[in-house]
């Protein structure tokens, strides 16, 4: 899985870590401007200057604060802050202390001067002896709010079952396993896929009550992670053998620590026999199944950045993998050359599938799939059907996909929202998809290609993997629909690039 958080070196700019934006007691972001290297407290928003990355060291219980230049914050003896340094050291390390209102807003220490960071606009020092309003931040999660739930003790994720969550599944798998995580009045919601809130009590309520808020903490060191603190101190965890999440103990340990991961797509193929791809019959994969639609009919395409293809994970945790006669059985313990497919999108919305062997994947008239094809004929198609995603969420660089006025009748479709607003997702038996606005309107392509919330008729469009959690959509009029930064949400994509890629 791909992490969002992740465990970084010191002496090195890691890749991952917790992406977050920092509110000061004015309500106003930290920012890194884009030219020199200048650092105040004057954002009004949290876009891409206002985003820090919380880098946490793999020893001690200390953090660096590294902006969206792959500089780090530092503070000298004098309370003076830069954002310059590349290549973090001692005066770079910051010790988190949390308000003791159970606000759950953080103090950031540093440690080689004992000073705590605060101020607003261009005021921004590191020089109080004591922790005051002007040094505390609120810590506003830069991530898409769509995630899976590791507990880092039991190694096990959260998925939904019956009227609770439970911290049991060896991959997350399906819907149920599918959290939002909602950012409410500076702490934190955890939403189920059917719209149910998370209580401290390990009850799912289908409000949004004050035992269903939980404020964030972070720890470093070799068990790093996030804990979700309730109003009475108490911190989620697993819960005996169901390992049911609720509200516990007031000390964190492993057991209270989880990490947030990316959602990979998980989908049903259709052969072009019409028949689904599954591994119920065993090892092999066959397109053999007509009307079932189970786990063994499910599969995880997870991204090889370094590679540009795609794994297919099993419901029984194990890879597609190409074997010596050209065959594809499900038994790869591990992504390698073996396990891992080139993945084409054709016009007509189907994929190609070629193996390492440099042949594309077909079913033989037993089902059976074999890597043995010259070139893509109709034969070689296979239809995507995503069922992990019934309700999508859009992001980008200018910010998330929804309705410009949210619940009216006819609304344009923007891209640069600054809070979520959730898609509905439909399949269509052509592989393509229906989307659906919050206001219960269809998607539609409007004049000049834009789209628009107002649709009863339903208007057909493909949903393309193009990378990790990233996809294109293409619509019935033959374009992309690409995004612009003063909001434009248009079909009007001939290429793709930048423009046209949504993270999902």
């Amino acid at each position: 899985m791909t992490a969002v958080n992740g465990v970084n070196g010191v002496n090195k700019a890691a890749e991952s870590g917790w992406k977050v934006g920092l509110i000061n007691y004015a309500q106003k972001y930290l920012t890194a401007e884009s030219f020199g290297c200048k650092i105040n407290v004057s954002g009004t928003g949290l876009k891409k200057k206002q985003t820090f990355v919380l880098v946490q060291d793999p020893v001690e219980e200390v953090l660096y604060i590294r902006s969206h230049l792959g500089r780090y914050v530092s503070a000298d003896k004098y309370g003076n802050v830069t954002c310059e340094v590349e290549e973090p050291d001692q005066t770079e390390k910051f010790v988190v202390e949390y308000a003791k209102d159970g606000s759950g807003k953080w103090a950031f220490k540093n440690q080689v001067h004992g000073n705590y960071l605060g101020g607003t606009d261009d005021s921004l020092k590191c020089f109080a002896k004591t922790v005051t309003d002007r040094e505390l931040w609120t810590v506003q999660l830069s991530i898409h709010p769509q995630v899976h739930l590791r507990n880092v003790n039991r190694k096990r994720y959260a998925h939904v079952c019956e009227d609770q969550l439970q911290v049991t599944q060896t991959i997350p798998w399906g819907e149920k396993s599918l959290l939002f995580l909602d950012f409410v009045d500076g702490k934190y919601a955890l939403k189920t896929y059917d719209s149910r809130y998370l209580s401290t009590t390990g009850e799912l309520s289908p409000q949004l009550t004050e035992a269903c808020k939980f404020t964030l903490e972070i720890r470093s060191g070799q068990n790093g992670g996030l804990a979700f603190r309730d109003s009475a101190g108490c911190y989620l965890t697993g819960v005996g053998a169901t390992a049911t999440m609720k509200g516990r103990n007031k000390t964190v340990g492993k057991d209270e620590l989880f990490t947030l991961e990316d959602t990979h797509p998980q989908v049903v193929l259709i052969a072009y026999n019409g028949k689904k791809v599954s591994i119920k019959q065993g090892v092999d994969v066959s397109a053999n199944q007509e009307d079932e639609e189970t786990d063994k009919e499910i599969f995880q395409m997870e991204y090889e950045r370094s590679s540009g293809r795609w794994a297919f994970r099993t419901v029984d945790n194990k890879y597609w993998s190409l074997e010596p006669l050209g065959g594809v059985q499900g038994v790869g313990s591990s992504i390698c050359p073996e396990t891992l497919f080139e993945v084409e999108w054709l016009d007509d919305g189907s994929i190609v599938i070629k193996a390492n062997n440099n042949s594309y994947i077909y079913n033989k008239p037993t089902g059976s799939l074999t890597a043995g094809s010259d070139s893509a004929t109709d034969k070689e198609k296979f239809r995507v059907k995503i069922v992990n995603r019934p309700i999508l969420v859009l992001r980008s660089d200018f910010g998330f996909v929804g309705a410009k006025s949210p619940g009216a009748a006819k609304a344009d479709v923007v891209c640069n929202r600054t809070t979520y607003e959730v898609i509905y997702v439909e399949s269509a038996s052509t592989g393509a998809y229906l989307l659906k606005a919050a206001n219960g309107k269809y998607w539609a392509v409007g004049e000049d290609g834009a789209i628009v919330a107002d649709g009863s008729a339903k208007t057909q469009f493909w949903l393309q993997f193009r990378g990790n959690s990233m996809l294109t959509i293409l619509a019935d009029n033959g374009c992309f629909i690409k995004g612009e930064q003063n909001g434009l949400f248009r079909a009007v994509g001939r290429e793709i690039d930048q423009t046209v890629l949504w993270e999902f």
